[in-house]
């Protein structure tokens, strides 16, 4: 009993002494408004180029900011006080428990492992409350500067890949899961023209620099290269998206996803057989590019080799051989004889055919898992992706060592560099388009919410800056794909 009242004594001491603080704290919260109205009359004082509207935003953002932090700091008294009450109650219990005396070490582990489970749970507070802010402002940025423009649906399956054509008239291409590959009006979302040709899978699509062909590859071990021929229908007028901008993100479910399949319209022409068919590999042929100048391509396979075809007599003129695992992707250099091939087994190799008598190669060992992917851009640099959740981009003259790392939350697919720019665009397992330039300074990630963006993994980005309605398409597993506009100067000046 003597005990009791003794802990119930110094409980009513710490008590009175927590009361000033109290106080303190509800004369803050009163004097809120006046201090709100002070800050907007300091904003207003101050000399500033931007737009009022803008810095009304800032202002609730920044006064948000304050709130949140101020009830932090209230939860951090309270957490402090159970922390110290929990210690006097159990300095008491240590005297006299079940009739033995704990000793020091015994009561400093318990106490200790209390106040842990304390801090802990003050750690997640602060932790949830701030990554809400960051969060909110990030994306009230990213959809001023990121706004999606179309959605282009029609295919059965999910779409591994998607290309721009790089002539007139300006077109988009998706290559589908669903055995077919399609050709989109960017303006309009209309299916222009399928292609039906391939017995499987088709993996990717790229479009000839200079003629109206196409070059996919395929999960029916072949590439195809083929001819089209599109009409663009009357463009429509584009719907602004800033209507959707006020829905929270939100997680979805398989649920979510249409269960019906919608089909390209019947009155789109369709190709059923390519011009050229090239057939050399044993496995699934992943990925396909142009070499430059459009007289030879590319393919990498799931037999551990890559093939180097003439266009235009169809024969195998090299067999690259060397790595460990299935290949991933190819892609060619846009000015010069490169290729650079990814693969399983963690590595990337760079393939120079700049001599025609004889070709070198090089194997860089940067990733610790998948290389999903690696392109050139158009100066002198390589960027890898990979399911390490890492994208490393390397010097073409000196390749010992990534000049910048991105760390990422979840696995990156088919990365694409902007031409002019040199903006990283990240496809991710998790959803998720984030833009990052050429240092690894992130810009921007892509709106995604209940009513827009991807459902489930997006699997390939590709650029087309020139294009006014949209300069950058994702696709994904969600069968869909979708065009996005970039505002690029001002998502640079906010860097």
């Amino acid at each position: 009993m003597p005990i009791e009242s003794g802990s119930s004594a110094a409980a009513r001491q710490v008590k009175s002494k927590r009361k000033p603080h109290t106080i303190s704290i509800r004369r803050t919260n009163s004097s809120e408004q006046e201090r709100v109205s002070s800050q907007r009359e300091m904003l207003e004082a101050q000399d500033s180029k931007l737009p009022t509207s803008i810095r009304q935003t800032l202002l609730e953002l920044f006064g948000q900011i304050e709130r949140e932090f101020e009830n932090l700091y209230i939860e951090n008294l309270e957490l402090r006080r159970e922390v110290e009450t929990l210690n006097d109650r159990l300095t008491a219990e240590g005297q006299t428990v079940d009739g033995g005396d704990l000793s020091k070490g015994q009561l400093k582990a318990k106490a200790s492992h209390s106040t842990s489970q304390l801090s802990q749970k003050l750690k997640t507070t602060y932790k949830a409350s701030t990554s809400k802010i960051v969060s909110s402002f990030k994306t009230t940025t990213s959809r001023a500067v990121c706004q999606l423009v179309k959605e282009y649906i029609g295919h059965r399956d999910g779409i591994w890949d998607v290309s721009v054509t790089r002539l007139q008239p300006v077109v988009l291409g998706t290559a589908s899961a669903d055995h077919s590959a399609m050709l989109w009006s960017i303006e309009t979302g209309k299916c222009l023209l399928k292609y039906t040709g391939h017995a499987g899978s088709v993996n990717s699509i790229k479009f000839h620099p200079s003629e109206q062909v196409a070059l996919t590859a395929s999960g029916d071990q072949t590439a195809h290269i083929w001819r089209y021929i599109v009409q663009l229908p009357t463009p429509q007028p584009v719907i602004d998206s800033n209507q959707m901008s006020g829905e929270e993100e939100v997680d979805f479910s398989d649920k979510d996803e249409a269960d019906g399949e919608v089909e390209c319209p019947s009155e789109s022409p369709t190709v059923r057989a390519p011009t050229t068919t090239l057939k050399s590999h044993q496995g699934v042929v992943i990925a396909a590019d142009w070499l430059v100048g459009g007289k030879q391509v590319v393919t990498a396979s799931w037999d551990r080799t890559a093939n180097l075809y003439d266009v235009e007599t169809s024969e195998l003129v090299h067999s690259l051989t060397g790595h460990d695992q299935e290949l991933t992707h190819c892609c060619t250099h846009p000015t010069q004889r490169l290729v650079v091939t990814s693969s399983r087994d963690t590595t990337f190799r760079l393939w120079d055919f700049r001599d025609p008598s004889i070709h070198s190669v090089n194997v860089f060992q940067g990733h610790t898992d998948t290389v999903t992917s690696a392109v050139f851009t158009v100066g002198d640099n390589v960027v890898s992706g990979s399911d390490d959740r890492t994208v490393k981009v390397w010097d073409l003259k000196n390749m010992r060592s990534p000049i910048a790392t991105i760390r990422a939350d979840s696995a990156v697919n088919r990365i694409s560099v902007s031409v002019n720019q040199r903006i990283i665009a990240l496809p991710h397992d998790n959803r998720q388009v984030r833009l990052f330039d050429m240092s690894g300074v992130r810009l921007a990630r892509l709106p995604r919410s209940n009513r827009q963006g991807h459902r489930r993994m997006v699997c390939c980005t590709a650029w087309s800056e020139d294009n006014p309605i949209c300069n950058l398409f994702s696709c994904g597993f969600d069968r869909q794909a979708i065009g996005w506009n970039i505002n690029i100067p001002a998502l640079l000046q906010e860097k």
